[in-house]
């Protein structure tokens, strides 16, 4: 299928509100192609709103969820150009998982043969005869990733895809996230599994309490590297960083953290300074330690208005 290769995600000034509660709160973001975006926050942070509003799902009360430029409505080939998981329940139970999808490529006019190709590629083919009711849930989020990408979209959307999978299955998502960035995909990833959103995703999107709150590299938002470094005698090795203007300190277990990325210097300094090492190492900040810190108010109460639950159901998270 032809497809143009900059077909991307882009959220202008997005709000909506359930009566007096503000689900999503004014939030804008572009998700550009070839790169896997992490798309994060607490429960009832906004997320799967925010996904809806972008399929024409939920309305927005005011501002712009486009995809490839466009409201979803507005696309000509819609499953062309996005495809989306958002429930790994999104299937009939006494169908198979092939004519699951054999159904749903009919209505796009895709022809079956893409259907057993995607059976095989999210490695589920020998269950396509098998109930989809059976499925376990991590044979039905490989069910709901073959149905996304049945129209081969340019973009993708997956609300928490690695949930029920065990760690072989994670490890194999990664790596099809991935391959699917260097065909030029722009994918939109919702998760609350911060490890493994830090090792598969090239930029994160943080919302909290409907705000947007992080739109950053994963480069920029651990920031500048720094060493850490062991030793019996400290003080000797703060003095010779400091002399070589490289700003030192003690963290709580008493190492020095040197605020440089150069282990091979410290190290050097450390011999110079006749500071044994029992430890030398890189450091930088950790996706769950960012994440907790830009949502640090998640137990205060929302400013006016009702709480996440009073919401309609299935409309907050």
């Amino acid at each position: 299928m032809d497809h143009t290769p900059t077909a991307r995600i882009e959220v202008r000034e997005l709000t909506k509100r359930f009566g007096s509660f503000t689900a999503v709160d004014a939030i804008s973001f572009a998700v550009p192609p070839g790169r896997v975006t992490g798309f994060l926050g607490p429960n009832g942070a906004g997320k799967t709103t925010t996904l809806r509003m972008l399929l024409g799902l939920v309305r927005p009360t005011s501002g712009q969820a486009l995809i490839d430029g466009r409201p979803y409505a507005d696309l000509a080939d819609p499953l062309g150009t996005v495809g989306a998981a958002l429930e790994a329940t999104d299937f009939h139970p006494g169908r198979s998982g092939r004519n699951h999808l054999r159904v749903l490529a009919s209505t796009g006019g895709i022809p079956d043969s893409r259907v057993d190709e995607l059976l095989e590629l999210v490695g589920i083919a020998a269950f396509a005869s098998r109930r989809a009711g059976d499925y376990s849930l991590g044979m039905r989020q490989r069910l709901g990733l073959a149905a996304a990408l049945l129209g081969d979209p340019q973009v993708l959307l997956l609300d928490e895809p690695a949930n029920g999978l065990d760690p072989n299955g994670i490890r194999w998502l990664r790596g099809f996230l991935r391959h699917l960035t260097t065909e030029g995909k722009t994918v939109l990833v919702s998760s609350h599994l911060l490890q493994e959103v830090e090792q598969t995703a090239d930029h994160v999107i943080i919302v909290h309490r409907g705000r947007l709150v992080a739109d950053a590299s994963m480069e920029e938002l651990a920031g500048a590297r720094s060493t850490i470094a062991h030793t019996p005698d400290a003080q000797p090795l703060l003095g010779a960083l400091r002399e070589h203007d490289i700003a030192a300190e003690l963290d709580e277990a008493g190492a020095v953290v040197a605020h440089t990325a150069d282990q091979r210097l410290v190290g050097e300094l450390a011999f110079a300074a006749g500071c044994p090492l029992w430890e030398l190492r890189a450091s930088r900040s950790d996706l769950e330690k960012i994440f907790f810190q830009v949502t640090a108010d998640q137990l205060d109460s929302p400013p006016g208005g009702p709480t996440p639950a009073a919401a309609p159901q299935g409309g907050v998270a």
